[in-house]
């Protein structure tokens, strides 16, 4: 299992960028913690997850 934004998922043994893809993240508007680091968009595609990960995907909002 992999903790994503709080909550356990099967995600173990896929692509973070196969996860975005997957559940139709813009990884242009996103920025992602992978246990306690932030991770470059460019190496979304060779960061696989694994059991016990902790992801939290943030988004950039917009507002006034």
């Amino acid at each position: 299992m992999v903790r994503i934004n709080g909550k356990e998922e099967t995600a173990a043994g896929i692509s973070l960028a196969d996860y975005l893809k997957n559940n139709n993240y813009n990884p242009e508007s996103i920025v992602i913690e992978l246990n306690g680091e932030i991770l470059n968009r460019n190496g979304y595609a060779s960061v696989v997850l694994q059991e016990n990960d902790v992801v939290e995907i943030l988004m950039f909002m917009g507002g006034g």
